[in-house]
């Protein structure tokens, strides 16, 4: 599988910012589609996942509210929408295929974009 991200950037906190994930070449079983983030000195965080079946979503608590993720088909491209963003939102954001539903474990992932929130 082929996971190809961008969108990521420089943004004062308060700003927005739409990172979008190309997906190509599947040849896992993987449950759904996600975000997660790493940054430095900071454990892996599960931001954001869709489902494959239902489109049902998940979001970690730090970014409810504020991310909204989605998916078009035609396009076979993921999105997260993240508004309101603040300082702490900083890492290396990477798609994923989501194998087992909780937005934990993860199987493949894009090479990662950076977005960093100044305050």
């Amino acid at each position: 599988v082929q996971l190809v991200e961008s969108g990521g950037g420089l943004v004062q906190a308060g700003g927005s910012l739409r990172l979008s994930c190309a997906a190509s070449g599947f040849t896992e079983d993987y449950y759904g589609l996600g975000w997660f983030r790493q940054a430095p000195e900071k454990e892996r965080e599960g931001v954001s996942c869709i489902t494959r079946s239902d489109r049902s979503t998940y979001y970690a608590d730090s970014v409810k509210g504020r991310f909204t993720i989605s998916i078009d088909n035609a396009k076979d491209t993921l999105y997260l929408q993240m508004n309101s963003l603040k300082p702490e939102d900083t890492a290396v954001y990477y798609c994923a295929t989501d194998l087992g539903g909780s937005c934990s474990n993860f199987g493949s992932w894009g090479q990662g974009t950076q977005v960093t929130v100044s305050s």
